[in-house]
């Protein structure tokens, strides 16, 4: 069986509904047309049985041949030129937006089309064609019908998926269409694969080349609605359209990640379902979105999060949702696909919407605390229970043990930055008393804040190793502790902090500046990564941070992205790809270094 590209391999489109992966070999092997977290119609990102769509010079990756690709500035409409003997030719791809998108309207009504548009550029090409749906994570295998004008409609379960190429008479085979064509210097052929449901509308019909040139005008007109003016600011402008990109636009949600079940370790069983939207990211989110001059998404992603939540009771509020809210995400295994380079199993769903994860409430109040001056002097009443709701069930439970920021499937612990975001939740409430009503009560809650913040510096300190550890009691060491100068918990100057980074980034990083989340932790941890830098700067030590940082952002692919991990032997991406958490670290580092004191 032939084994799947890199994962660095891949290129990120998006319509702010859904998104695709576009391989340097010029193959789509991942989308799911519905939305982020619906069925792949293409698939072979976890199985090269479980469908792709391939456009590329015939013989491409033979002698002679070479690819160098970019995304159009400031969008996620890539192009990929592939030189050959013959000549070169350039394939540009994008998904669909609505026609006279613009700005904050990018991604509202999708009409889930894939746009692929071939240019020729010198000399005479041939190209070879293979389209291979196989919806429902590679189940179903459909019928294929030629069309009268040229193209061919694909039928199985639930989806209806239709090709069309400009000037092409494409022809049916048994279970997939291949076509060879050539294209000379100065040649265009456009090309689309328009989704539509069974028993719904059918799939929309439009010019490629026309919507391409309608797609990118709708991604530049968004990014011109916002401005940066700190450090690094095209990575951060990158970074910036990888989040929207990542967006559902119809709620404001953000997924953590657009794919699934891509491993943490080749071959391994730490393969999750990230296409979900997590609470805990909530505050990052904002953070970066509030960095790259994008506030005004704030109101959309707080309603969003207001109605997920619903009215708090007694119960832990839910880790994350599905893009439009949802609650239930169980998980179920795939096993009819052989998973990333046969890495087992493939998850669709995730069971950490079960746990108890105490540092969630934090994320949240902090993210309100963040965005207070745009959301009013008084609050709307979905806001303000919101925020009543979090912070009382906080004040409830903070001294229980939960799952952790990193969400393990053993026992609870009592783990240091659970403890930390409780007190993060109490302190922020009570500076938005003002804006809670008559049910605020800010001296109880400065109250429970102060016995948090005691109780971390007696528990959570190790007087053997001289750190603060993961969980109170333990020795081991854990990167998530670098959140307690990030908050503003205890400064970076704190000879206890101070000892805390050395001893984390002297047991948990690498010669090449990665960082570890743990000492068994077979990776390097992006995210963990930006935090060290933002501590490193914290403490005075600005020199060293950004030259760090600089290392860190060298693991990006050719165009920008990042995925979760990074293979400590190879410096391989590991994990799903892009990684929303990762993009927001790379912000949230970059303002780090732009201004030290911000919050």
């Amino acid at each position: 069986m032939e084994q799947q590209p890199a994962i660095s391999d891949y290129g990120f489109l998006s319509d702010s509904r859904s998104g695709a992966l576009v391989g340097k070999d010029g193959s789509i092997d991942w989308w799911c047309p519905h939305r982020f977290d619906g069925a792949s119609v293409f698939g072979r990102l976890l199985d090269p049985r479980a469908g792709h769509f391939k456009l590329a010079p015939v013989g491409v990756g033979g002698p002679g041949f070479r690819v160098e690709r970019a995304y159009r500035p400031d969008t996620l409409v890539l192009r990929t030129v592939h030189h050959t003997p013959h000549g070169s030719v350039a394939v540009t791809d994008a998904l669909a937006a609505e026609i006279g998108a613009r700005a904050h309207e990018l991604g509202r009504n999708s009409p889930a089309v894939l746009i692929r548009v071939v240019e020729g550029l010198s000399g005479r090409v041939r190209m070879g064609l293979d389209f291979a749906p196989r919806p429902e994570y590679g189940l179903l295998t459909p019928y294929l019908h030629e069309q009268a004008d040229g193209g061919v409609l694909a039928r199985a379960g639930p989806v209806v998926l239709v090709l069309r190429a400009n000037g092409l008479q494409l022809r049916a085979g048994r279970d997939r269409v291949t076509h060879e064509f050539e294209v000379s210097a100065g040649q265009v052929v456009g090309m689309d694969v328009a989704f539509g449901e069974a028993y719904g509308d059918p799939p929309v019909r439009m010019d490629p080349v026309a919507m391409l040139a309608e797609t990118t005008r709708a991604w530049e007109a968004y990014r011109e609605t916002h401005g940066y003016s700190g450090r690094y600011p095209e990575l951060v402008r990158r970074s910036a359209t990888v989040l929207t990109g990542l967006t559902y636009a119809r709620s404001g949600a953000v997924a953590a990640a657009l794919t699934t079940s891509l491993p943490e370790q080749i071959g391994g069983d730490r393969n999750y379902d990230y296409r979900y939207s997590w609470l805990r990211d909530f505050s990052l989110t904002m953070r970066a979105l509030w960095v790259a001059a994008c506030p005004d998404e704030a109101s959309r992603l707080f309603a969003w999060a207001t109605r997920s939540i619903g009215r708090i009771g007694d119960e832990p509020v839910p880790v994350l949702f599905g893009v439009e809210g949802e609650r239930d995400l169980s998980e179920h295994h795939c096993h009819q696909l052989s998973g990333y380079r046969d890495s087992r199993p493939v998850r669709i769903g995730n069971d950490a919407w079960r746990q108890r994860q105490l540092d969630v409430p934090g994320e949240v109040v902090s993210a309100v605390w963040r965005l207070r001056d745009y959301l009013g002097a008084t609050f709307e009443e979905e806001l303000r229970e919101m925020v009543l709701g979090l912070t009382e069930q906080v004040a409830a439970t903070w001294h229980l043990p939960d799952r952790g920021i990193w969400e393990t499937r053993d026992e609870e612990r009592h783990y240091l930055s659970s403890k930390v975001s409780c007190w993060l939740t109490m302190d922020r409430a009570v500076g938005l008393a003002d804006r809670l009503g008559d049910r605020a009560d800010p001296g109880r809650w400065a109250r429970v804040r102060d016995e948090i913040h005691d109780t971390v510096l007696r528990e959570g300190w190790n007087d053997r190793i001289g750190a603060f550890t993961g969980a109170f009691g333990s020795a081991e060491l854990d990167a998530s502790v670098l959140a307690l100068p990030v908050t503003h918990f205890l400064p970076a100057t704190d000879p206890r902090m101070r000892s805390t980074i050395a001893m984390v980034e002297r047991e948990l990083g690498t010669e090449e500046g990665l960082l570890r989340r743990w000492t068994t932790d077979p990776a390097g941890f992006l995210l963990c990564s930006f935090w060290l830098v933002e501590c490193l700067v914290m403490a005075g030590e600005s020199k060293r941070a950004e030259a760090l940082f600089e290392r860190v952002v060298g693991y990006a692919n050719d165009v920008g992205l990042f995925s979760e991990q990074i293979d400590l032997a190879t410096g391989a991406q590991l994990g799903n790809i892009p990684q929303a958490l990762s993009h927001i670290g790379l912000i949230n580092a970059a303002w780090r270094l732009t201004k030290p004191d911000s919050y």
